[in-house]
């Protein structure tokens, strides 16, 4: 099962490799990463791999991991391409992509081990745990999945991991923290209580300028009939290039009394929203988007959609670019 990039590796010592020294990208280097790293956040999973090679080859170690994913996820599996991607990111010493070769069977099935072991959990553990109790956030943040995979799952090790990191200004953690709390149907005693707990994470990640939390905070927030701050997060969300944020914020000027739209505290105006929507197809083309002309289309008149189509320069590739935001060790 090994190629010839894992023969290659092999002969490298862990240490060599776990350099203390992050590389520093050159300008067309770090603009090839930008854009995979673009294409990875709306779900580009083929596009994506030749911008972030330049940069993997380059040593960038976070473009390793990525290529990993976006070649599983091409092939719902641990591919050989994807094997090779985690292995070269594990042996600089990234802990998921670790925890990726351990989900894939890699030792087992192709004896892709750890140097000095068969255990790609205890690996991952015994590297990270050092830069946690050192103070690195990101460390921190990847013990609470780390946790989760040793042969001794360890929950209360975990939690005490995400909250440190959330703590300590990680905005993912706070973010997964307000997860927990909203999606809790059983700790809390009622509804309230449980969105009122998730909200206090998901305000400090979005005041952090975390996007995925201003679009839930905004939802959380109109649950709790707080109108008018939800929609003030959800159009923070959309200008942080949350596509979800951006989807609302469109619907929301084309139809803005629909039932179910409390959060819409914005007057009506179906040019700008439809302009909004044909930006995000030509920005984020794909079903969803796609679907959505479909459906308000005939809510719009003609001279409107006229009016769409020349505001929709706008909104088209601003910046931040759009994104689905997902998360490094996700599905």
């Amino acid at each position: 099962m090994r190629s010839n990039l894992l023969v290659t590796l092999a002969g490298l010592t862990l240490a060599v490799l776990l350099s203390p020294f992050a590389l520093a990208l050159d300008e067309e280097v770090q603009a090839a990463k930008d854009d995979g790293m673009r294409l990875w956040g709306i779900h580009q999973w083929e596009k994506m791999q030749p911008p972030l090679e330049v940069a993997a080859e380059s040593g960038d170690v976070e473009a390793m991991y990525y290529l990993g994913e976006a070649n599983r996820l091409l092939s719902r599996g641990l591919s050989q391409a994807a094997l090779d991607w985690y292995y070269q990111a594990a042996q600089h010493g990234d802990p998921h992509a670790m925890l990726r070769l351990f989900d894939g069977g890699a030792c087992e099935l192709g004896d892709v081990c750890p140097e000095n072991g068969d255990d790609w959990p205890q690996a991952a553990l015994e590297l990270t745990l050092p830069k946690a109790e050192a103070g690195d956030p990101e460390a921190m943040a990847a013990l609470y999945d780390i946790y989760y995979y040793v042969k001794e799952p360890d929950e209360d090790e975990a939690m005490k991991w995400l909250r440190r990191a959330a703590e300590a200004g990680h905005v993912e953690s706070m973010h997964l923290l307000g997860e927990r709390a909203r999606n809790d149907d059983e700790g809390y005693a009622n509804d309230t209580e449980r969105l009122e707990a998730a909200e206090v994470w998901f305000r400090k990640a979005a005041e952090g300028g975390y996007a995925p939390s201003m679009n839930d905070l905004a939802v959380v927030l109109s649950h709790l009939g707080h109108h008018e701050e939800a929609w003030e997060w959800m159009s923070k969300a959309s200008e942080a290039g949350h596509i979800n944020g951006r989807q609302w914020q469109a619907s929301c000027y084309i139809e803005p009394e629909a039932k179910g739209r409390e959060m819409c505290q914005t007057q009506k105006d179906p040019a700008k929203g439809w302009a909004i929507m044909l930006a995000r197809n030509e920005e984020v083309p794909g079903t969803s988007s796609e679907r959505a002309l479909r459906v308000y289309r005939d809510s719009i008149t003609p001279e409107q959609r006229e009016e769409g189509e020349r505001m929709m320069e706008e909104w088209l590739n601003r910046e931040p670019p759009l994104s689905y935001f997902p998360k490094k060790f996700g599905y």
